[in-house]
């Protein structure tokens, strides 16, 4: 059957392996790419929500040194990922890259588990979105409406975008990032102008702001904030030039959000004071940067605020919408997942079937939640505190895991390359980095009931680390299995849209 007569069999849909399983290249430059993967970190969202909480649970004052000391760390990791993002250029980035070093099976099981966090992150997102824009239809338009509404109406948008070209996602995701990085960038220099009796204090970068227990568990908190970084690979076959993208935005992202949440974090110090913002975060809660806006620079910017602080998060829902379009669509073509997940919308290039799954899944948790939580006498928090805990945590555990696993992955790929003494300084950076994420994840395990407000005896503390244990074995099974009945497919993970290049270009030599 010619290529042709095969397209017409099965319109909309290309059909021809080079085309089908490849994403549209040339779609992102640094630009794109760059606003692409910063979306996911919500700017707005960790400054108003997360950063807030850290000091009140944590009761730590020297959150702005956290942000500096993870900065680092996740630099280090990025030195080994950018190396090997020259080398590797396939949507499922992190499951490509462990395959690539700690072979197949582990690829499988890493492709799982990556699904499963990053499908977790987004999802719970729908929570406190539905929530706060629940909560502007009661301040602005005395309308109540079930948090659940405005949560599946965002699906149903999110999911339609994600079917249109790379670049449109782009532009939205632009627009709306530079907003709210603008406005949180006004209230740093109003706290900085107008700071709290005790003045531009620095205590909050005193490195005895960081002694006490609780420490390993907030940098569990924060270490969420950078989560999108790691992102630029996914994009990789979308850009021109992915050799150079890629790890360009990747150092860019990395270092721009350790300074702009550590300067921000500190200004929330400052208009407080350091020895009072453990106190007001515990009392304010998620209000504590809208209430210190209104007093600096009004009703009308805090008014502002609380509107970009939806729009944020509705970026960052895009976003992760997309990187899990991908890695279904990697999945889906090397047999990972059915191979329907593994093919393009013909009309823009994007991984349709992938983003029907995402939709699905957050259509179907949103209503779970609503159903289990909407309640009249319930307590309106729930989704925030559930939903958006909860999964949040299960995601961020995930993306831990993954990272500390493509550490150890670029270590055994360079050595076996035989490239160890032309890579040393790197496979120090990626060895030292994979040990610290690794600390990280053992006290995020440890802590995780501290992390979803349970009780040390919940089941909760082992139930939600528990949902990614269960992904690692099942992919380590899919794996195995592969190996075992299909060794081509087996040999092909990881390998993306080159391994079906190398087959055309056989064929057409045979």
């Amino acid at each position: 059957m010619t290529t042709e007569s095969s397209s017409k069999s099965r319109p909309g849909i290309s059909t021809f392996k080079g085309e089908d399983r490849a994403l549209r290249a040339g779609r992102l430059g640094t630009g794109g790419l760059l606003l692409s993967v910063l979306a996911a970190t919500a700017p707005l969202m960790v400054v108003a929500g997360v950063m807030p909480t850290t000091f009140a649970v944590m009761g730590i004052v020297g959150q702005p040194l956290l942000f500096v000391v993870l900065g680092v760390v996740l630099v280090l990791f990025s030195v080994g990922y950018a190396e090997m993002s020259r080398h590797v250029h396939n949507a499922g980035a992190f499951y490509a890259y462990i395959s690539r070093g700690l072979g197949g099976t582990a690829g499988a099981s890493a492709a799982l588990v990556a699904l499963v966090a990053y499908n977790a992150l987004q999802v719970g997102i729908y929570g406190i979105f539905g929530f706060e824009v629940s909560g502007l239809f009661a301040t602005y338009a005395d309308l109540s409406v079930a948090w659940w509404i405005p949560a599946l109406v965002a699906a149903l948008v999110v999911g339609t975008l994600g079917w249109l070209k790379i670049d449109v996602n782009a532009r939205v995701l632009g627009v709306l990032l530079v907003i709210e990085v603008a406005l949180v960038v006004i209230f740093d220099i109003a706290a900085v102008g107008d700071p709290a009796a005790e003045g531009l204090s620095l205590h909050a970068f005193n490195p005895d702001t960081l002694s006490g227990a609780g420490v390993a568990t907030a940098l569990c908190f924060c270490i969420a904030a950078f989560t999108g970084f790691e992102q630029a690979p996914v994009y990789a076959e979308e850009t021109s030039r992915p050799h150079i993208l890629v790890p360009r935005v990747m150092f860019l992202a990395v270092s721009g959000v350790a300074v702009f949440f550590a300067l921000s974090s500190w200004a929330l110090t400052v208009a407080t004071g350091p020895s009072a913002i453990v106190g007001e975060a515990q009392k304010q809660s998620a209000g504590l940067l809208f209430g210190l806006t209104e007093d600096r620079l009004g009703g009308t910017f805090t008014d502002v605020l609380h509107f970009l602080f939806v729009t944020g998060m509705f970026a960052a829902l895009l976003s992760f919408h997309n990187v899990v379009a991908r890695y279904a669509f990697a999945m889906g073509r090397e047999g990972l997942l059915p191979a329907a997940f593994g093919r393009t919308n013909n009309a823009s290039g994007a991984p349709g079937t992938g983003s029907l799954l995402q939709t699905a899944v957050s259509v179907v948790v949103i209503a779970v939640f609503a159903v289990a939580d909407d309640k009249p006498t319930g307590d309106p928090t729930v989704p925030v505190l559930h939903l958006f805990t909860w999964f949040g945590n299960i995601g961020s555990l995930g993306v831990i895991l993954l990272m500390a696993a493509a550490s150890a992955s670029v270590v055994v790929f360079f050595v076996r390359r035989g490239a160890a003494g032309a890579q040393a300084w790197r496979l120090i950076t990626s060895a030292l980095a994979g040990i610290a994420l690794l600390v990280i994840a053992v006290y995020t395990v440890k802590d995780f009931d501290v992390l979803v407000g349970a009780g040390p005896d919940s089941s909760l503390s082992w139930v939600l680390p528990g949902i990614i244990g269960l992904a690692v074995l099942v992919g380590l099974a899919q794996g195995l299995v592969m190996r075992a009945r299909r060794p081509e497919a087996h040999a092909r993970i990881g390998l993306g849209n080159e391994a079906f290049q190398l087959e055309k270009a056989a064929e057409e030599t045979s």
